[in-house]
Formats: structure tokens, sequence, C-alpha cells
């Protein structure tokens, strides 16, 4: 049986699409059998736009620049305030000088054994 389309639920779907919530989450809270796809096929014929896709956060630099940025990465890369060092890099290493000395270790002959 499908779900009955009445108006209350045309303005919940409405209100939800607009805020971003998935298609399978509108059908959840709208209820009573409507399913993920049904609330597709509803917003295409309502001419609801399609929702954007999240954008990707780049890590390093744009292709074809030169960044001499630290890339440090600070922070969990899920959450909203992530982001790399971006103190000057030393020539030649992706890091600035701090990090470099966390990222990099001599290995001197006393360390592997060697008399």
């Amino acid at each position: 049986m499908s779900a009955q389309w009445t108006d209350e639920r045309v303005n919940l779907l409405k209100s939800l699409w607009k805020q971003g919530y998935t298609a399978r989450k509108i059908a959840e809270k709208l209820g009573g059998g409507v399913t993920r796809n049904a609330v597709i096929g509803k917003a295409h014929r309502m001419g609801l736009s399609a929702k954007p896709q999240p954008t990707k956060r780049r890590l390093g630099p744009a292709p074809g620049t030169i960044d001499r940025s630290c890339q440090w990465p600070i922070g969990d890369p899920g959450e909203r305030n992530f982001k790399l060092c971006g103190h000057k890099a030393i020539a030649g290493k992706p890091y600035c000088a701090e990090h470099c000395a966390i990222a990099y270790r001599n290995i001197n002959e006393e360390d592997v054994g060697v008399a």
C-alpha cells in the first residue's frame, strides 16, 4: 500500500528537503510506510532541486600551485575546525621546522647498534 501524500506530509517533506535531510531520514520522519524512493519520487515530481553534494576539503595545495606552507594536520579531519598548520615549510619538506622535528628523526649509528 502506498503512503498518502497529505498537505501536511508534503509541507514536511519540502521543509526537511530544504534543510538538507537525506531521503532516508525524511522517510523515517514521515513514517506510515513512506520509503526513501517514495520521497525521491515525490520530490522529483514537485520539482524540488537536487541536493548539492557535500564539498570535499582539500588537504594539500590546489593542483598546479606551489604551496610552501606546513601541511601538518591539526585536529580531526571529520570535524569543522580541522585545519593544516600553515606556517612556512622548510624547503623540500611538507612541514615547518617544529613539525619536521616530530615527523623526522636522524638515525645515529648508536641507535642502530653499529659500533
